[in-house]
């Protein structure tokens, strides 16, 4: 991690598919940052409860207790003097998640964001391309192809649901590398969901 003057706020941004370890470098980071004697704060959107109400915990089970929240808004009322703002499951968050980063940025504050750069069909997901353009560092994980072993950045749903946002874990999404990834074509979405035809 590079170094800024004491009070030079700044955003990072942790991007990559499912099963890359975005939750868990987030989960390094603050810990690092406490082990700094930083004050941290972190928060999730409150739709997120597949492993924890209000926590948030990686597909390895590492967690950090944290605030979950309905809206971007809230966060920086709820942040107070925190010095270092973990932001997890980003892509989830309305649109107010890239002011509210900026204004806590420029407030002194690091602030720390983790999120899917893709949606299931291999789109930029919402919110995170504006995320990555603001923010000074970005960095880009990966998770290994379960058909080929190969590096993966694509997240392959295993379901024919039509929705940008399903919840999930393995038991709806697998890594994939560029290769091996595939979206079902409208045909098929359409076999399973023709009401949505």
């Amino acid at each position: 991690m590079q170094f800024m003057r004491p009070g030079c706020g700044w955003i990072e941004v942790i991007c990559g598919s499912m099963y890359s370890g975005k939750t868990e470098e987030l989960i390094r980071r603050l810990r690092l940052a406490r082990i700094a004697r930083k004050e941290v704060l972190v928060f999730k959107p409150e739709l997120d409860t597949r492993y924890s109400a209000t926590g948030i915990v990686s597909h390895n089970e590492q967690s950090l207790s944290g605030v979950a929240v309905s809206r971007a808004r809230m966060i920086p009322e709820l942040a107070g003097g925190a010095e270092v703002v973990g932001v997890d499951e980003a892509q989830f968050f309305d649109g107010e998640l890239v002011p509210v980063c900026e204004e806590l940025a420029r407030a002194g504050k690091r602030v720390v964001c983790a999120g899917l750069d893709k949606d299931w069909r291999g789109e930029p997901f919402g919110l995170m391309p504006r995320l990555m353009a603001v923010a000074e560092f970005v960095t880009k994980q990966h998770a290994i192809c379960v058909v080929c072993g190969n590096p993966a950045n694509f997240s392959q749903r295993k379901t024919l649901a039509r929705e940008q946002v399903l919840l999930g874990a393995t038991d709806v999404y697998e890594a994939r590398c560029r290769q091996c990834f595939s979206v079902p074509d409208e045909e098929q979405l359409e076999l399973f969901h023709p009401e949505k035809a």
